[in-house]
């Protein structure tokens, strides 16, 4: 999610190019998923696309008017997974009253469908987040779960280090007055800035909401193509749904509405589940055991260095390197010898390969890729291991986030979760991992500070 104000150059520059007036605010259906059995399976999936988009905008509602399916709002548990409030708060334009959070510092990047095909975004590498497919890279639950809600309100809050992901913005005083409906002359700085912080908390919340919300919507499209492949005889005129049948006075396609519309509440009460289920699934980090020191920041770390457990540290971080360069972990394979992130840099992450590699195209093939480039398929960019040397890590740089890297994997990248062997990777290894790793980066550059040179005035004396 980005905010407004890191891409308004970039924004800028598109309008003055010659772009066209902004697509409206409608959500878009997922042609490339459809798009992609069209061409593997031999099918036409126009009809079965146009059913599914269907069935999500009958549950879901539009950009400016979300709503929430009854199957979920009428359970107790399952009301509880989003909040209509917080998606009326997200939702609609920039500038309407009290709304649009959403166009404001997201939909510039991840789109108005969430499906990441915002106006900026194919000048990004990696492209922003597609929802849609229900998978997010940096989370503490275990591989193959949902984010905590925790997860994503914190990436929303503070932006992911070294992308275009930027935090949500504080309101400045004008704003938050206008916000308040009073002015704020009269309290004090330290009242301001709670103020300003409890509506930050507000709006993240909203925003946390609307893209589970998305991804929410997005997945049981994606759901209800994949089950009319599977399990439906498309070419012999079965459907996903006929809403024509809806209120239909013959008992057969009355039926046959109903069984569609029941099989896609299922799905739908499946998907949220599975949101529910994420705080249950979050990974326990363990402490470091006493007898390895572990820095959570560089600096700790050269504190370390030159402290009382120096001798310690460096034979972990020799056993790091072992590990690291070691043909289990296999490390190196990816970020290169050194850590530059310049060893395997030709593979591509799952939202690619799904309809790349996964329907037997080459990403290189880009003359086989038109049908889904025409479709919305942004352009294969390959996935770029991360450059150690930097000390940037996008899931989080403290000891605990390099953790559940390391043992989860990131999720819908090349990067798989460590497989521990006895006796030659085991888990207090990762430890040693994570300090080898920290040993990678390279000293911040420090500034020098030069004098002021003389002016003549003064070199004449």
């Amino acid at each position: 999610m980005q905010a407004a104000g890191i891409l308004t150059a970039v924004a800028g520059g598109i309008a003055i190019s010659g772009c066209s007036e902004p697509k409206p605010m409608a959500f878009e259906p997922n042609l490339v998923h459809a798009m992609k059995y069209e061409l593997k399976e031999g099918i036409e999936m126009e009809q079965a696309s146009n059913d599914a988009f269907w069935i999500v905008t009958e549950m879901f509602g539009t950009p400016e008017q979300p709503k929430l399916p009854d199957a979920a709002t009428e359970d107790e548990d399952f009301a509880t997974l989003v909040s209509l409030d917080n998606l009326i708060m997200a939702s609609g334009p920039a500038d309407a009253e009290g709304r649009g959070l959403y166009q404001k510092h997201c939909a510039v990047c991840h789109g108005v469908s969430g499906d990441g095909r915002g106006s900026s975004s194919a000048i990004l590498n990696p492209y922003p987040r597609d929802y849609r497919k229900g998978v997010f890279k940096f989370k503490s639950t275990e591989r193959g779960e949902k984010p905590t809600r925790e997860d994503l309100a914190t990436l929303i809050k503070h932006g992911i280090e070294g992308t275009a992901m930027v935090p949500v913005p504080k309101l400045n005083d004008k704003q938050l007055a206008t916000h308040l409906g009073k002015s704020i002359d009269s309290m004090s700085e330290a009242e301001v800035e709670a103020a300003k912080e409890e509506v930050l908390e507000e709006q993240v919340e909203a925003l946390t909401d609307y893209v589970i919300y998305l991804s929410w919507r997005g997945e049981l499209e994606r759901t209800l193509i994949d089950d009319a492949i599977f399990e439906l005889d498309l070419e012999g005129g079965d459907r996903i749904i006929n809403p024509s049948h809806r209120n239909s006075t013959d008992e057969e396609e009355k039926e046959l509405f109903d069984e569609g519309w029941e099989i896609a509440e299922d799905y739908v009460l499946e998907i949220a589940d599975a949101w529910l289920a994420a705080p249950d699934m979050v990974v326990e980090v363990p402490e470091p055991p006493a007898d390895i020191p572990v820095a959570d920041n560089y600096d700790e770390y050269v504190a370390l260095q030159n402290g009382d457990e120096a001798e310690t540290l460096a034979k972990s971080v020799a056993r790091g390197k072992e590990l690291y360069m070691g043909k289990i972990a296999l490390c190196s394979k990816c970020h290169g010898v050194k850590g530059m992130g310049d060893g395997q840099t030709t593979d591509y992450d799952d939202w690619t390969k799904e309809w790349t590699l996964g329907i037997g195209i080459k990403p290189e093939n880009r003359d086989d890729l038109i049908p889904l480039l025409a479709r919305g398929a942004l352009p294969p960019i390959n996935a770029k291991p991360r450059n150690f040397t930097t000390g940037l890590f996008h899931g989080g740089g403290t000891a605990e986030d390099l953790y559940l890297r390391i043992t989860q994997g990131i999720e819908g990248s090349p990067m798989p979760a460590a497989t521990f062997v006895d006796g030659e990777f085991e888990e207090d290894d990762v430890w040693h991992l994570i300090n080898y790793l920290r040993s990678l980066q390279n000293p911040p550059e420090t500034e020098e500070t030069t004098e002021e040179p003389a002016t003549t005035e003064v070199a004449a004396r």
